[in-house]
C-alpha cells in the first residue's frame, strides 16, 4: 500500500506506532531487541529499569506489532517484529547521527562587504 492510499484507520495506527516509539524508554527497548532477541531481565538490567516496567513497555510494543515474542523454556525473548521495524529504526538512527548540513544562506540576505 502506498502512503497516499492510507485509510484513516491506518493513519491512526501509524501515528500510534510513532507515539509508542517516541518514548525514550520504549525506544531503548526496541533498539536493544534489533540485533538479537532479549529477555525481560536482560533488558531491565541493561537500562536499570524494573522488570514490571519493561514488561509493560513490551506488552504495548507487541500490541502495536513493533516487537514479537518467542517463548524458550520458561523465558520469553523479544525481537523486532520484522525488517520494516529494523529499517525504520536503523534509518532514523543514521539520520540522527549524520553531520548537520550547513544552512543555505540566501544571497540577498547575506551581509554585504
Amino acid at each position: 500500500m502506498a502512503a497516499h492510499e492510507l485509510t484513516d484507520d491506518r493513519v491512526v495506527e501509524l501515528a500510534e506506532m510513532f507515539r509508542l516509539m517516541g518514548d525514550p524508554s520504549r525506544l531503548k527497548i526496541i533498539v536493544a531487541c534489533l540485533n538479537a532477541p532479549m529477555c525481560v531481565s536482560d533488558i531491565a538490567a541493561k537500562y536499570g529499569m524494573s522488570q514490571p516496567l519493561v514488561s509493560h513497555h513490551l506488552r504495548l510494543l507487541r500490541a502495536a506489532r513493533v516487537l514479537r515474542a518467542e517463548r524458550r523454556g520458561k523465558q520469553v525473548f523479544y525481537e523486532a517484529a520484522d525488517d520494516h521495524v529494523k529499517r525504520v529504526i536503523g534509518d532514523m538512527t543514521e539520520h540522527v547521527c549524520e553531520q548537520p548540513v550547513p544552512e543555505v544562506i540566501d544571497i540577498e540576505d547575506a551581509p554585504r562587504r
